[in-house]
Parts: C-alpha cells; structure tokens; sequence
C-alpha cells in the first residue's frame, strides 16, 4: 500500500534539487533540517569535547548517567549539528538518555581519517565525563552510520572498551560503491545516487585506499563489537551496503539485527516529525537500545 507521507518526502526533496556547489549543499542540508522545530523541553548545550565542537541535549526524565554519542551523516562534506539536531534530540527522549552531537571536521577541508579521529576524540569525551561504556550507544546516519562502526573497530583497536551498542540508520560502508542495489534502486531513490557517492568518496578519501578499513569499515574486522541495530529502507541505493554489512558484522560473531523498511528512503528517520515510520523507526531503536544500556 502506498504511504502518502513517503510520497510528501519526496515531493519536498525533488522541490530542494542538490546543487552543484559546496558551500550551497550544506547549506541545503541544514536548510533542511531547519524545516522541523525542537520542542521546548529540550534543553541544548555547546560543548567542546576533546577539542571537537559538540553539542548535549537533554529532555526531562533522561538518565544523566546515560549517553547516546551521535554522529551526523552527509557523505563526510556536510552535515553538521544544526542539520540533525531535530533527530540527534529525539534518539535521546526516546532512549531516556542526554544526546552528545558531534560536529566533526569535514572534507574536502579535512580528509580521512579526520572524521573518525573526532569520532574517537568524542568518544573518550564521554568516557572522561565518567559515564560508563555500558551506558554509551553510539547512534548514526549515512556516513554517521558507518562512522559509527569504524569509531566501534577504533576504539576496540585502541584498547577502549566497547559501548553498549550501535545504531546504523543507512550506513555508507562501501566507498567504492559495489552494492547492486546502486543500480536496481537508482530510480526510485530520491536522495543518493552512485556518481554522487563517488565524488564524495573522493573528496572524503584524498587518495586514501577506498578499501581501508576504517574508511570502508564493510572491510574491516568486526571481531568483538558490541551489538548493532542495522536499519535501512527498502527504496535505497544503499540497501546493499546495509545488507553486506549486516552479513560481515555476523560471521564475525556480532549481534547484529537488521531491519529493512518497506518504501523507505535514505535516512527517513530524519523527517520523523512529519513521517510516522520516522517516529516508528526511532521508537524501535530505543527499544533496541534501552535495555543494552541501563
């Protein structure tokens, strides 16, 4: 059955066409994102954690003692706190825990591993702050998403304890772009197409291996990672990168959980306050990630 509040979505991306500059894409993106209101029980701070721009935000009944570390997508060149706050604060009402965005160096400026060493710098942010790695989960979209599972193999590499769990929304893990799904959803995808993913890889990877692991964690060693929660809808190029990813992360003895959501796009959880499978998806999330973390 067709989801009119899908069709919308699309309807409103296909009336903001990507344009070809940067500095216009990210401002695109945090235009965007300026579309949905905060409520006025959300209470935000800027904070600089380990030298990394951030932001906390708290609703009333979240457990101080309990973070979400949530990284940001836009293919590594945009995206930033303002363009996600709407979701990064509404992963933590619903997981009863404050919210710690990171606004992490983008390329071109600031190539791999720039991301990543923020990822990590945030990280032990919130391990200083005193908050227990069992009451950390690690939350992200796009290439938040597969940040999120190279900060988790980072910080397993480092020595750092695990976090609770991670929550992937649409992981970008294959930079070169493999997946059949880049081809066979290509139509129906409204948001990501493989030449653009490609011009961002470029950007992102300055001539870095497009296979490193920690750039393109479908190739690394999942070996001892804490549970992930793998959602992706069923109407995107990345479909396949999800799936690779949720096969990887299980033959290497991960709990992984996989979910793929019919007719959704690229990182729909993003428009939640006007999308009831957004709101769903979240709230399935949390009932993913609270008890992991309590």
């Amino acid at each position: 059955m067709a989801d009119d509040e899908i069709d919308a979505i699309r309807a409103l991306l296909l009336a903001r066409p990507r344009p070809d500059g940067l500095s216009e894409r990210r401002k695109r993106l945090d235009d965007l994102g300026a579309l949905y209101k905060i409520t006025t029980d959300v209470h935000i701070e800027s904070v600089e954690g380990n030298g990394v721009r951030a932001e906390w935000s708290s609703t009333p009944h979240a457990d101080p003692a309990c973070a979400i570390l949530f990284l940001h997508g836009g293919g590594y060149v945009s995206g930033s706190l303002a363009s996600h706050r709407p979701l990064a604060t509404e992963i933590g009402r619903v997981c009863g825990a404050r919210t710690l965005a990171l606004e992490y160096r983008l390329a071109p400026e600031y190539p791999f591993p720039a991301a990543l060493e923020d990822a990590l710098a945030g990280y032990r942010f919130l391990l200083s702050c005193g908050i227990e790695p069992r009451h950390i989960a690690v939350a992200g979209d796009s290439a938040g998403g597969g940040l999120t599972v190279a900060l988790m193999v980072s910080a397993r590499d480092a020595g750092l304890p695990q976090p609770a769990c991670g929550w992937c929304i649409s992981p970008w893990v294959d930079l070169e772009c493999l997946g059949e799904s880049m081809n066979n959803k290509s139509e129906i995808d409204p948001l990501i197409q493989k030449a653009y993913l490609k011009e961002l890889a470029a950007a992102y990877l300055n001539g870095a291996d497009p296979r490193s692991a920690l750039a393109a964690p479908i190739y690394a060693n999942l070996k001892g990672l804490a549970p992930l929660l793998i959602q992706v809808g069923s109407a995107e190029t990345l479909l396949d990168d999800a799936v690779r990813l949720a096969n990887v992360a299980g033959t290497a003895d991960v709990a992984v959980t996989l979910e793929i959501w019919p007719d959704m796009i690229h990182a729909w959880p993003l428009f939640h306050q006007q999308l009831m499978a957004g709101r769903h998806a979240i709230a399935r999330a949390g009932t993913f990630i609270r008890p992991r973390m309590s």
